[in-house]
Formats: C-alpha cells, structure tokens, sequence
C-alpha cells in the first residue's frame, strides 16, 4: 500500500485543519487506518484509529473530543479533522495501514502541522 497525506500547514491554536491520506495500491477495506504524530524531539505517538469499515474509532486522550478520524472507503481515503487545535498539537502527522493480523503495515510519508500561540 502507498499512502500519500495532505492537509498540513500553519494554522493559529484554536482553528481546525483536515489532514487526508490516500491509499493506493491494495484493497483499502483490508486495513485499519491510523493517524500518529512525531513533535520535535520525541516519539512517534498514536493519535487515532478506525477499523476497516469505519464503524470503530479510537482516540489519544489527548485529542479526544478534538479530532475525528474517518474514512472514505469509496475514495480510499481516510481524514484527521483536527479542531480547537493547540500549539503542542505541532508535529508531523503520519497515517498508517495495517491488516488486523498485523502481518502488514504501511506508513505514509507524513505532512507537518504547525500550531502557533
């Protein structure tokens, strides 16, 4: 699988971005996407997750009830819709695919976000 994220960019705390990934290459409904992230100087945490139908999301603590993760399984798409956005919300966001057996994952190439005080 090939993903491909967009969507970030220089926003001001409080406003809301939409980051996609597109899939390509495999079947999109095989796997569960994620969304991490990576702020300067730290590790790559998870940030959300959906199944492969979309029905089932999971959320860091530390955005929920901030971002929504979905999906376009027609478009092979999945989106973070990040609001009340905060500047420790700064960091590259990569999405990832992997199959429920885990015997495949893919990462996409990430996109940074920039949150400013």
């Amino acid at each position: 699988v090939q993903l491909q994220a967009s969507g970030g960019g220089l926003e001001q705390a409080g406003g809301s971005l939409r980051l996609s990934c597109l899939a390509s290459g495999r079947t999109f409904t095989n796997y569960a996407m994620n969304w991490f992230r990576q702020a300067p100087g730290k590790e790559r945490v998870f940030v959300a997750g959906i199944s492969r139908t979309g029905r089932s999301t999971l959320y860091a603590d530390s955005v929920k009830g901030r971002f929504t993760i979905s999906r376009d399984n027609a478009k092979n798409t999945v989106y973070l819709q990040m609001g009340s956005l905060k500047p420790e919300d700064t960091a590259i966001y990569y999405c990832a695919a992997k199959t429920v057996s885990g015997d495949e994952e893919y990462w996409g190439q990430g996109t940074l976000v920039t949150v400013s005080s």
